[in-house]
C-alpha cells in the first residue's frame, strides 16, 4: 500500500460562536492542510494518482471557496475540527483512497481527521 501526501494553504477569518474566550471575535488565520490518499500505483504506469489531479480537486473543491473568506459564510461553527471534517466531505469521492485530512490552524498544533468511519 502506497500513501500520497499533497499539502495546500489558505487564509480565511472566522468566529467560534460557541465559544467564550478571545476567538468568539472575528479573527484570521494562515491555514495548512494535507490530504493523504492511500492506494495501489498503476501495474503499468506505476502511478497511484497524478499529483495535478490532486491539486485540481483540491482548488476546486477547497481553496476556491475558502481563501481570503469568512468561513463563518458556508460553517455555522468554524472550529479546526468542524473545518477538517468540511474538507473531507468536499473531497470524499473526488479522491482515490481518501485516507486523512491533516489541518493546522497554527504552526504548532493539528487536527487529524480519517472519515466518519476512521480508525486511530
Amino acid at each position: 500500500m502506497h500513501q500520497i501526501e499533497a499539502e495546500f494553504t489558505f487564509a480565511a477569518a472566522h468566529r467560534l460562536p460557541r465559544y467564550q474566550g478571545k476567538c468568539f471575535n472575528l479573527h484570521g488565520h494562515n491555514y495548512r492542510f494535507r490530504v493523504s490518499l492511500r492506494g495501489e500505483p498503476d501495474a503499468h504506469s506505476g502511478i497511484f494518482v497524478d499529483f495535478g489531479d490532486v491539486e485540481k480537486a483540491v482548488k476546486a473543491n477547497i481553496l476556491d471557496q475558502c481563501d481570503h473568506t469568512n468561513l463563518n459564510d458556508f460553517i455555522g461553527n468554524p472550529t479546526a475540527e468542524n473545518l477538517a471534517s468540511w474538507i473531507w466531505e468536499r473531497l470524499d469521492g473526488k479522491l482515490p483512497g481518501l485516507a486523512e485530512v491533516r489541518l493546522w490552524e497554527i504552526p504548532t498544533s493539528c487536527v487529524v481527521y480519517r472519515g466518519p468511519q476512521g480508525k486511530f
